[in-house]
């Protein structure tokens, strides 16, 4: 049940921040990007890329690298929300369907490993929530409707369980779990190495986000 609750309320906290909280520090913001960031690369590293590696025979290093493309790919229609950029007309009010649909791809996608991997619905669930937090802000700043930003928010925070309930209902799912999941790790690590690397503003040394960084590794070793 977990698996279906935590997404929703990973993005409905990011909701509520926004609206609650009101936060305008871009710098904390970037922070807790670069945690998620560093926390979803460990989980991935630790524990899903070698659990696919060990337990399949298959080409997973050619599923990877398709995984990367697709995400490339999703990223010209979503402009890099996925990783905290959102690029749209703030004067339009017509809904972001190709936003939608990309940021939709790419939640079903990775919740289709959650139920067989416990562990990595803790770092989707820490990706979501600064992707929530940036989505809502700019929502609310932009010339949608409030209908139009909770149908867009409810269905975003509902992707990902639809992912999980696709991987318990349909054989299929299962069948190809390995090859699946063996793509969302190539997701994975484009969207946290670019969150990593974007992070740094010109490059400089940021001892606070080293920290960050690191802490955020620590825990994910010791899941």
């Amino acid at each position: 049940m977990l698996n279906f609750l935590l997404p929703v309320l990973s993005v409905l906290l990011g909701f509520l921040i926004v609206l609650v909280l009101k936060p305008s520090q871009r710098k904390n913001l970037k922070l807790l990007l670069a945690f998620s960031g560093a926390f979803l690369l460990s989980i991935t590293v630790f524990n899903f890329l070698p659990e696919v590696y060990n337990n399949s025979n298959k080409p997973v290093g050619l599923f990877i690298m398709i995984g990367i493309l697709l995400q490339v790919i999703l990223e010209f229609f979503s402009k890099g929300a996925e990783h905290g950029h959102v690029h749209l007309n703030k004067e339009s009010n017509v809904f972001p369907w190709l936003l939608f649909v990309s940021l939709s791809i790419h939640s079903v996608l990775e919740g289709i490993p959650i139920e067989a991997h416990h562990n990595l619905i803790y770092g989707i669930i820490i990706h979501k929530l600064p992707v929530a937090i940036i989505l809502t802000t700019f929502f609310l700043a932009s010339s949608l409707s409030k209908t139009k930003i909770a149908f867009f928010l409810i269905l975003f925070a509902l992707m990902t369980p639809l992912g999980v309930l696709l991987s318990i209902e349909f054989e299929a799912f299962k069948t190809y779990y390995y090859e699946i999941s063996a793509v969302v790790i190539g997701i994975f690590l484009h969207i946290s190495t670019i969150i990593l690397f974007e992070s740094s503003e010109n490059h400089k040394f940021n001892l606070t986000k080293l920290i960050t960084i690191i802490s955020a590794i620590v825990i994910a070793y010791f899941m």
